[in-house]
């Protein structure tokens, strides 16, 4: 079956659809907003919204449907409210038994600006940071998911590179 033929209403192709994209979707709407129970429910609403449109939407044009839905759900969600991200600073706790106590206060006390000063980076430019470094993703893989070009997602990235060194006075 070529790709034309494909329909989003087979339970077989949707579910591959979801597998493929919600992860990215969720992740990418978390960035925003900072709330992964929220993330996740925009997420959900998404597919159902796909599922429920499934014989108006072409099977290459599912996943940017979804994405879409998902951002302008999160829009309206969010239109007259100051949106803080809580960066999640509790990765992978490492045995700090052999630092000594100082060393685990000022990572500490670093860690609490780092993350103070991301949430504090305009939308664009936090979105693409953590999504380049918390996600691992290619500048291209970013300009896919955001929908802007590469020089774009390399411009945002450099500005938030930016203001990030001149608050910490270090190189992130």
């Amino acid at each position: 079956m070529s790709i034309s033929n494909m329909s989003v209403c087979e339970e077989k192709v949707f579910k591959n659809i979801f597998e493929q994209n919600s992860r990215i979707i969720r992740n990418f709407i978390y960035y925003k907003c900072g709330d992964i129970e929220q993330a996740e429910d925009l997420t959900q609403d998404a597919f159902i919204q796909l599922w429920n449109n499934c014989k108006k939407i072409p099977f290459d044009k599912a996943k940017s449907f979804v994405m879409k839905v998902a951002q302008n759900s999160f829009f309206n969600n969010v239109r007259h409210q100051k949106v803080v991200l809580h960066y999640n600073k509790n990765e992978d706790k490492k045995d700090c038994d052999h630092e000594s106590p100082e060393y685990i206060l000022e990572e500490k006390e670093f860690l609490e600006k780092l993350s103070k000063c991301i949430s504090e980076l305009p939308d664009k430019e936090r979105e693409v940071f953590l999504l380049s470094r918390k996600e691992k993703k290619t500048y291209r893989e970013i300009a896919e998911i955001i929908g802007i070009s590469q020089k774009g997602v390399e411009r945002r990235m450099h500005l938030a590179l930016k203001k990030l060194k001149e608050k910490l006075g270090t190189n992130i």
